[in-house]
């Protein structure tokens, strides 16, 4: 790259969407779903904002937020900024635009107070080369004033001061950089804006300039496409204005005004406006005033700013409240329901395309990055697949509620174990289910029934829980199993609860690998636990047909079936978090295949977006035949799931839902049911 200090230099005939082609796909600003499926974004059942959002669950989020307590809506948020790029032009406007950009990011959830915001420090130079040390310790007085101004503080960090090498005879370095992680309280997790588009032709899109009119494109997305890097760097000019902003969107998150947000970033306002439609899978006609910039400059500077969508009817309460907190906004967009994006600056047309090919666009260098991570066959599905989705059409057949009182306040409840091996992280938030349910949730590691510290004949429940048992080394749940069948004494513990009339059991996930290789489902020829032996015969789950863990929030159709923990719950079709890489039913007999479709024993099967079982990824994401994603036994005691029930009984666990399904976004989830269905036959 050329760092010369010199206005950018772009052809005349260079057009926007020329300009879109290269700067959507730059790393920095491209869509980052190579990073997003492959790790468990749900694990816990305390996440209440990752990255995905929307109905096609596009990675686009802008805060993190974490939830304290299943019983709760209190939690913690954080946020990251940085801006390395600019840093080759000033290091201390480097270092403020890092802070404003992880607040841009972090004002989308609503949190205790701006003071209550702490930030962790991660400093990346070459400091021993000559003049990179003296640029550290100006973008550090730099990050302290603009702290100070604000009222947040650094409260801890690290640093990695040798940031640079010699090869061939040369020495190369990094950019200096420094990264600023926030992290502050949340009073309410469900008080978060996504940047998803979500009123269609009702939605307004504002813009509130942080920079107040200059449009400077040093250090942009757009220079570095163009091997430039400008002559001026954008900057935090006004710190108490970027202090006022933040506090009047709380103010109007609060006042749940805001139906969607973004803030400018990578690539410019076009872009972030373009990451909202994408996310929203709708259009947008974007009006634009240039007050005096290039029109290069007008959509593709990075200065700080929001972008918020409202609803028309609260159009003009949402300014006035700006007004009044001496905050200016711009009318610069209205949201439409048809996929297409147009785009007018001072009354010209710029752009008039397809979301769909825009996204593409932004889409295509993560794809090509996930050709190196899972099966190429299944990247080009999802890639070409990406250009028809819709949103998922899902339908409930019966209404969610919380567990009556009379269940809560039991005097004596029934025991349930949650079962959990060396390796097993679902233990928490099954606990919590059950105990949302009406059950007395039992911690049960395996060690205690090796050393004979509980025994099974306790409870009437048993739930084999999600995780990584053994690390996976002996592929999903083999050790797990291998310690409950050549242990014979807890062979016939286990071989014991089976038969009892009056049990349940239920595995997920990693619990539903080791009830399939104990031959609890679909129910074996030996009427129970296989033994040592065991039955070739016998259905298993192994590897994703991508090759690799995936994590979704995917669709699933509830079918009719025995399953006592679904009834009532048949004919709705939902979301639910799916988080493994070994979950492809596979039946070696085909017999006992088609034994247990014509017995109705595989009631949750994955579908796609018009809600119909399918066998085409990424809607089934391990390539399970007929979109099998559960069997149960022929009485239905017996259930072995792959999905996350127990991620998503609440609402607010949920990262998408249609606003036409009758639910609280504070209440109980449709999976909550799941459980009451098992408290209700216990009784």
């Amino acid at each position: 790259m050329n760092t010369l200090r010199e206005p950018l230099d772009i052809a005349p005939a260079t057009t926007i969407l020329d300009s879109l082609k290269r700067v959507l796909r730059l790393l920095s600003v491209c869509s980052k779903r190579f990073l997003t499926t492959k790790v468990d974004r749900c694990v816990t059942g305390l996440v209440a904002q990752q990255q995905t959002v929307g109905p096609l669950q596009i990675p686009l989020a802008d805060v993190a937020v974490i939830a304290q307590t299943y019983t709760g809506l209190t939690g913690g948020a954080c946020s990251i900024g940085e801006q390395p790029i600019k840093g080759l032009l000033d290091p201390k406007a480097m270092a403020r635009l890092a802070v404003g950009e992880a607040l841009t990011n972090l004002v989308w959830a609503k949190v205790t107070s701006l003071s209550d915001v702490k930030a962790s420090g991660n400093w990346m130079y070459a400091a021993k080369l000559d003049g990179e040390g003296a640029a550290m310790y100006d973008a550090a007085v730099a990050l302290s004033e603009a702290m100070i101004e604000l009222g947040i503080a650094i409260d801890g960090g690290k640093d990695s001061l040798s940031m640079a090498a010699q090869a061939s005879g040369e020495v190369v370095k990094a950019p200096g950089n420094l990264v600023i992680s926030t992290y502050v309280t949340c009073p309410d997790i469900t008080k978060t804006v996504t940047p998803d588009l979500k009123l269609g032709d009702d939605g307004v899109l504002l813009h509130i300039d942080l920079a107040k009119g200059k449009r400077r494109l040093g250090g942009s997305a757009l220079a570095q496409v163009f091997d430039q890097i400008g002559d001026e760097s954008p900057d935090v000019d006004d710190v108490s204005y970027l202090k006022t902003v933040f506090n009047e969107v709380q103010n109007l998150i609060s006042d749940e005004l805001i139906s969607a947000g973004h803030d400018i970033g990578d690539g410019g306002l076009i872009v972030a406006a373009l990451e909202m439609t994408f996310a929203g899978n709708c259009g947008i006609n974007l009006d634009l005033v240039s007050s005096g910039s290039s029109v290069p400059q007008t959509l593709f500077a990075e200065e700080l700013g929001l972008l918020i969508e409202v609803s028309r009817k609260n159009l003009d309460l949402v300014l006035e409240k700006l007004r009044l907190g001496a905050v200016l906004a711009d009318i610069i967009g209205q949201v439409n329901s048809s996929p297409i994006v147009e785009l007018r600056v001072d009354g010209v047309t710029h752009l008039n395309e397809k979301t769909s090919v825009l996204r593409d666009m932004w889409e295509d260098t993560s794809f090509q990055l996930e050709k190196f991570q899972r099966l190429a066959s299944c990247v080009e599905l999802e890639k070409e697949g990406l250009k028809y989705r819709h949103e998922p059409s899902w339908k409930l057949s019966f209404t969610p509620k919380f567990t009556d009182d009379k269940y809560m306040t039991a005097s004596s409840k029934p025991k349930v174990a949650v079962i959990r091996e060396e390796g097993s992280n679902g233990d928490r938030e099954m606990a919590a289910a059950f105990y949302a349910a009406g059950f007395e949730p039992w911690d049960v590691a395996m060690s205690d029934l090796l050393n004979g510290d509980i025994k099974l004949d306790e409870f009437r429940g048993i739930v084999f829980v999600g995780g990584f048992s053994y690390a996976d080394v002996l592929d999903s749940a083999k050790g797990w199993a291998a310690s409950i069948r050549f242990n014979q004494p807890l062979l016939n513990q286990f071989q014991a609860f089976y038969n009892r009339p009056d049990t349940f059991s239920l595995g997920v996930c990693n619990g539903c690998q080791l009830m399939a290789l104990l031959g609890w489902v679909p129910g074996p020829q030996v009427g129970g636990v296989l033994g040592a032996g065991g039955d070739p015969s016998q259905p298993r789950f192994v590897h994703n047909e991508s090759g690799r863990f995936e994590c979704r929030f995917t669709s699933v159709t509830i079918e009719e079936s025995p399953s006592i923990m679904f009834k009532g719950m048949e004919g709705s079709t939902l979301g639910v978090w799916a988080a493994h890489g070994e979950g492809r039913a596979y039946f070696p007999d085909e017999s006992i295949f088609n034994h247990i479709l014509g017995s109705n024993l595989t009631p949750v099967k994955y579908c796609d977006d018009d809600g119909r079982p399918t066998v085409v990824y990424p809607f089934n994401l391990n390539g399970s035949p007929l979109g099998v994603a559960a069997i149960c036994s022929p009485d239905g005691r017996h259930l072995a799931l792959m999905p996350h029930p127990e991620r998503c009984f609440l609402m607010w666990q949920f990262p998408w839902y249609p606003k036409n399904w009758d639910v609280e976004k504070k209440g109980p989830s449709p999976w909550l049911r799941m459980f009451q269905n098992a408290r209700e036959w216990c009784s």
